[in-house]
């Protein structure tokens, strides 16, 4: 089935060739869109959005605020930002408020289209500049505080998939070899970006080695029973 989403951007012809883009492609539905933040709040609950690409400089509101309301109202709707705004500040802000994704404007129309596959997949689509900046950002904090492995409550089958992803798996193999449909395996990886507190699978990896949950091996896959 095709990927439901919204748009919320006050820039007319920005806002023409992003829905063209996404109703062009038959992986992408186009479901509403809106030029205002009030006007993208009132109407998403019906909407229904399994994507939420916004704008942040909105006439009405900062799109931080649409985010925040669509991440405590829409849980299983993927947020990513489309804006001209790459500054540190509005990027953490955004990724604070809910968002996973965050590119900026000038992306190509296939871009965008690939962008919300990605995110809907279990992916963190960022500009290569923006996840740098926060890359860095997670190192640094990283560095200041590194929690214990035992402070991290992440799942034996949690860690099942993270050994897989390890290894090169893609979401479908991971499904087959633990038996599981890949909207488990996708929900089990979200569950890694916010326990990790990462933003991405290798990011997640990474994380995941240097706290030592990836040690040791359990049956042919290093897998548990």
């Amino acid at each position: 089935m095709s990927v439901r989403v919204m748009i919320v951007e006050d820039d007319v012809e920005t806002l023409r060739r992003f829905s063209e883009a996404i109703s062009r492609d038959l992986r992408t539905k186009l479901v509403s869109q809106a030029q205002l933040g009030r006007q993208a709040i009132a109407s998403m609950a019906a909407a229904r959005p399994q994507v939420l690409l916004v704008d942040l400089g909105l006439p009405d509101m900062h799109g931080t605020d649409v985010i925040r309301h669509a991440a405590g109202r829409l849980p299983d709707c993927e947020i990513m930002v489309i804006t001209a705004f790459g500054d540190e500040r509005n990027v953490l802000a955004s990724i604070e408020a809910g968002a996973t994704g965050y590119v900026l404007k000038d992306c190509s129309d296939a871009d965008l289209v690939r962008h919300v596959l990605e995110l809907r997949e279990g992916g963190a689509p960022m500009n290569p500049g923006i996840a740098r900046l926060v890359l860095e950002r997670a190192r640094s904090a990283t560095v200041a505080r590194v929690p214990p492995e035992a402070a991290v409550d992440v799942t034996a089958r949690e860690t099942d998939v993270l050994r897989l992803l390890a290894r090169g798996y893609t979401y479908a193999e991971i499904a087959a070899r633990l038996d599981v449909s890949i909207n488990t395996v996708t929900s089990h990886i979200k569950s890694c970006y916010r326990k990790l507190a990462v933003h991405s699978g290798k990011a997640a990896v990474a994380r995941a080695g240097d706290l030592g949950l990836l040690r040791g091996t359990r049956g042919e896959d290093g897998l548990g029973g």
